[in-house]
This record gives structure tokens, C-alpha cells and sequence, in this order.
């Protein structure tokens, strides 16, 4: 529905939008406007203002703005449409509508809401009815009182084909209406009698953002199936963008600054009990994008809390991957996991409302649990392990339409990398130790120390010179160390810089190395006679001349690393154990610390 500027107009006046926001927020009068603390962001200092006459507030902290429509679409977590209608509905003003075909689809909707509402109201009565005896002691077994039985309009469906058709018959409903709000089940033969859809059921009535009852949802008592039943779709009940317990919750949220998503109607009302008020639940079904959507609306980051068990974690991970190509930088989720065998409603009866909210406490970033839905349970031991993991989480980034938050997701996920890096180097200390006896000067003669300078010059120039030919190399640049503490230090600083990075210039690179306080030893690089000369390790070079020349400098450095027999003769014609021990300390050090 799209309304008319003049009744938009006629809303604000009525309203006043310092009315409005002086509700939630201490407002002072200044000349002709009014300031206080911004609801959107923690802040000292005032820095939220609201101008009356021109009908906007502005926040010079946070840059929030908007009218007296968007303020309550964010605060109440609203659409435009029911934004305005609340307001308009406060200004005691009747939305109009568009067209005579609008105005009968809506005089139909508001004629199934009122079927819907009967059917609710006959099965809370039943509810306290003998017939409803069963419902009303399970409800009781499991600690749900008076009071929650009042706030989530809880009932009881008879074990009949006719009774609610009959009930409401008295009441003068039509039998058509009644079919088409799913509350009876007409054969399609046409040879039988519709019936009654909820037979021998709890029942949970579904409502609406606005809290109008749309459909519900009936769970069997003793033996049956399926456990659980629906409203089927309906002009007014679509499951894929409903949360049940949504409008019971959605003032809890806005005050917590969160909303907990469970899996059932159960554990809504069991969190609600115990004082945790900001609980929703999806239908039964995966989670939709619209039901993501309305989550967001209600709060920029709520925290999902499934069970610790393959399905729970298969449903954590089904709304993570549904979730990530939606949210942008203002919206995310989090996930949170209950101990082994237990369910909202048990672990609150066994440690209390604190115990849950250890639970919550603990609850991981969705930037965490894709990690996790990659990472857990994979070998990763071997270069090629990690490499196969990077791309799979460089695919999972490239689903972020948020150029922002998709940067955020890659450096955190190049700091997890790191990490796997750093502990494979470190699990393979002794071995590398072993190996790499000879390369310390002591232990070869000056030839082949130049050798090795020459073929370390030649590295370091391929990588600055050809960033993008790091990538490539990461691995076994990362696994050898360089004799000249200069070009050690250059390195060094080189895989810290380039890790994980898909693109980097030369000249940005240079620049990050001398911020570094590297200038230095950069200047001694580029002045060296060998790397001014050589024309096979500059950008302009072929890409087959910079591999080539990158495979030769680098196996005079990796054959004096493997050269165990000699690095045994010279170990014992020459050094002693104390010179020795004194580098395998320095060289373990490095190694524990990430270096190389």
C-alpha cells in the first residue's frame, strides 16, 4: 500500500516528533531544536539532536538520521507500512485505502482474522474444559503456569472431527471461512464433510509483528503424528516469515539489545518463565531469509542456541551459510550451543536463568562458526591441508555483498590461518633444528656463504618487486631463514605483511616495509650490485624467467639446509657444543614465536 504525501504529512503533525522520541530519550530544549543522549549508540556527551519544525533527528556521534517514521521503524523494529500505521492509529487517524480491490482484500483479511481469533479464544476455554484435562497437566509437568498459559494465549483442540466447525458455527462463522484460515481440512472428493484440522492438540496460537493471531501450531498428546502440526499457508499465515513468540518478545529485545532464537514453541515459553523474555522461534522449518530479515529488524545481531548435537550444529549451519550473503555491516549473528543432552528448559531447571546465560556468554560470531563449519574436523597438517582450507573459506567470503564486512570476515580469517601456521612451524621445531645444523655460518666455509647471500638477495627482490608471486611461494618462504640479520628481518616482515593477502602492489608493499622501520636494510637490498643488475626478478620479467630464477636461488638455499652429512662432518671437525646450543636456542626461540 502506498500512501498519499498529505496523509504522511497529516501523521507527522499529529504526532510530533519530539513527542515521540522523548518517550525513550531525555530530551532538552535548545533554540529550536531539542538534544540528548542518541539511543543508537553508548555516548557521554549528547550528541543527538531533533529539529521539530524540519521533522528529522540527526546524531553527529553516530551519523543516525531519519523522520519520525524512521525512528520507530529502528527503535520498534517495524516496516514503513506498520510504522505508519501505528503512529497514524496513536494520531487517532484511519489509514486510507488504495482501491476498491484493496479495500476488499482487506475486509476479507480482517474476516479471516476474526475467524482466527474465535477459534483461539474457543481453545483456551477448552483448555480449562474436563475435555482438556490431558493439555492442561502436561503443561503443568512441565512448569508452564497460569500466567504463561495467559501471555502466549495457550489452548486445547478437542479430540473431535467436528467440534471447533461446530462451535463456531454458533457463532455464525461461515464454513468457507473456516477452511480457508486451515482451521478445517475439506476432502477434495467433495463426497465427505470438512473437518476439524486440530484434533487432540496443545495449542500454540502464531501471531503476527503486530500480534494479530494468524495461524497455529498443535502439538499431539500421547501417540501420533506428526508431533507437531502447522497452519497450512493461508492469505494470512505464511510460516516462512513468522517467528513464533516475536511480539511477546519484541519489548524484551529492544531493552536487552537482543533476540535468542530456539528451536521450539516449548522453548520459548520456558526462557520466558525463567525471565528471558527476548525468545523466538522459527516454525519447525530452516530458517528463510525472510525470517533473517525480521530477526534484523527487531535487533541488528541475534544470537541463535540450538542443541550441542548433530542436528543442532546442522541447523547452526544452515542458518550461518543462509545468513551470510544477507547481512551487511550493520547486522550479524551469533551462535550459542547447550550442553550435551540438555534443552533450554532442563538446563534452566538444573543451574537456574545464570546457567543460560553462561550459555549465551559463551556464544560464538558467525565469522567463528564458518570457520568452524570448514575447519572442525579436518586434518591439517600438511601444507596442502591448509592451502585446500584457505579456498574454501576464500568462497565463503565472496558470498558477502558488503565490501566492508566481507574485509573483516578475510582478516580474521587470515588471523585463524596464521595461527595453524604458526603451530605447524612449532610442532616441527626439533625436526627443522636438525636439519638446518650448517646453515649458521660457523658451520660452512665464506664460498658458500655468499652463495647463500646472493641466493637470499634474490628472494627477497622476486617477492617485493612481484607481490602477487607470493601467494605461490608462502609455504617454503615461510620454512627457511636467512643468514644476514638484515635480510632476515626483511622476511620476516614479508610473510606478516603478505599472509593471506590476495592483493598488494609493489610500491604499497615498499611503503608498509619502510613504516616499518626497514628502510634501512630495503636501501641495502636495492643498492646490492646483483638485484640492480638482474633483469630476471623485476615485474617486467616473464612470469616462467621469475619462476625459474625464483627455483635456482632458492635450492642453493634448501640443499644446505638438507645436507645432513655435511652439516655432521663440520659440526664435528669445528663448532663446539656450546656454540652449538647457543643457536639451537636462538633458532627454537624464533621458531616458538613465529618468525620462521
Amino acid at each position: 500500500m502506498a500512501f498519499s504525501p498529505q496523509f504522511l504529512d497529516e501523521v507527522r503533525a499529529r504526532v510530533g516528533l519530539a513527542d515521540v522520541i522523548g518517550r525513550r530519550v531525555r530530551l532538552t530544549r535548545k533554540g529550536r531544536e531539542f538534544s540528548g543522549l542518541c539511543p543508537f549508540h553508548n555516548e557521554k556527551t549528547p550528541s543527538f539532536t531533533v529539529n521539530e519544525q524540519k521533522g528529522f533527528y540527526h546524531c553527529f556521534g553516530c551519523g543516525a538520521h531519519g523522520s519520525v517514521f524512521d525512528y520507530v521503524m529502528e527503535t520498534e523494529g517495524l516496516s514503513f507500512r506498520d510504522a505508519v500505521e501505528r503512529l497514524a492509529a496513536e494520531a487517532g487517524l484511519e489509514v486510507p485505502l488504495d482501491s476498491p480491490e484493496e479495500t476488499a482484500k482487506e475486509r476479507r483479511r480482517q474476516s479471516l482474522s476474526e475467524v482466527i481469533e474465535g477459534a483461539a479464544d474457543y481453545y483456551a476455554k477448552m483448555l480449562r474444559e474436563p475435555e482438556g484435562k490431558s493439555a492442561l497437566a502436561y503443561l503443568r509437568d512441565r512448569g508452564v503456569d497460569d500466567t504463561a498459559i495467559a501471555r502466549f494465549g495457550l489452548g486445547y483442540a478437542p479430540d473431535g472431527r467436528y467440534a471447533l466447525k461446530a462451535a463456531l458455527a454458533r457463532d455464525g462463522v461461515a464454513e468457507e471461512l473456516m477452511v480457508e484460515t486451515g482451521l478445517l481440512i475439506a476432502p477434495e472428493s467433495g463426497l465427505r464433510a470438512s473437518y476439524d484440522r486440530f484434533r487432540d492438540r496443545l495449542m500454540f496460537p502464531i501471531a503476527d509483528r503486530k500480534g494479530r493471531t494468524v495461524g497455529f501450531g498443535g502439538r499431539v498428546l500421547g501417540n501420533g503424528e506428526p508431533k507437531y502440526l502447522n497452519s497450512p499457508e493461508t492469505p494470512l499465515f505464511q510460516k516462512g516469515r513468522l517467528l513464533y513468540g516475536l511480539p511477546q518478545a519484541r519489548k524484551s529485545a529492544q531493552a536487552e539489545k537482543t533476540l535468542i532464537v530456539v528451536e521450539g514453541y516449548m522453548d520459548v515459553i520456558a526462557l520466558s518463565r525463567a525471565g528471558l523474555e527476548n525468545a523466538v522461534a522459527p516454525l519447525g522449518t530452516a530458517l528463510t531469509e525472510e525470517q533473517i530479515h525480521e530477526l534484523w529488524r527487531t535487533v541488528p545481531e541475534p544470537v541463535f542456541c540450538f542443541d550441542s548435537d548433530n542436528a543442532g550444529y546442522k541447523a547452526a549451519t544452515r542458518a550461518a551459510l543462509r545468513a551470510l550473503p544477507l547481512q551487511g555491516s550493520g547486522t550479524s549473528l551469533r551462535f550459542a550451543f547447550l550442553p550435551a543432552g540438555q534443552d533450554p528448559d532442563s538446563l534452566i531447571r538444573e543451574g537456574g536463568t545464570e546457567a543460560f546465560r553462561g550459555v549465551l556468554a559463551r556464544s560464538i560470531a558467525l565469522s567463528e562458526m564458518l570457520w568452524r563449519i570448514e575447519a572442525q574436523g579436518k586434518k591439517l597438517d600438511t601444507v596442502e591441508d591448509v592451502v585446500k582450507l584457505k579456498k574454501a573459506l576464500d568462497a565463503r567470503t565472496r558470498e558477502i555483498s558488503d565490501y566492508k564486512l566481507k574485509i573483516e570476515i578475510e582478516n580474521t580469517f587470515k588471523d585463524y590461518l596464521y595461527k595453524i601456521r604458526k603451530k605447524y612451524r612449532k610442532n616441527n621445531v626439533d625436526k627443522f633444528i636438525e636439519n638446518r645444523r650448517h646453515v649458521d655460518p660457523i658451520y660452512r666455509d665464506n664460498k658458500d656463504i655468499n652463495k647463500i647471500h646472493e641466493a637470499e638477495k634474490i628472494l627477497l627482490a622476486i617477492i617485493i618487486y612481484n607481490p602477487s608471486f607470493f601467494d605461490g611461494v608462502e609455504e617454503e618462504f615461510g620454512t627457511v631463514s636467512f643468514d644476514e640479520p638484515s635480510f632476515e628481518q626483511l622476511r620476516c616482515a614479508l610473510i606478516s605483511i603478505m599472509s593471506g593477502v590476495d592483493v598488494f602492489n609493489s610500491d604499497d608493499l615498499e611503503a608498509e616495509l619502510r613504516k616499518r622501520n626497514l628502510g634501512e636494510a630495503l636501501e641495502k637490498l636495492f643498492q646490492d650490485q646483483l638485484v640492480r643488475t638482474h633483469r630476471l626478478i623485476r615485474s617486467g620479467a616473464s612470469q616462467d624467467d621469475i619462476e625459474a630464477t625464483w627455483r635456482t636461488s632458492f635450492e642453493v638455499i634448501w640443499k644446505a639446509a638438507t645436507k645432513n652429512d655435511r652439516a655432521t662432518e663440520l659440526f664435528s671437525d669445528g663448532a663446539s657444543k656450546e656454540d652449538w646450543e647457543k643457536w639451537v636456542a636462538r633458532k627454537r626461540a624464533r621458531l616458538e614465536e613465529g618468525d620462521g
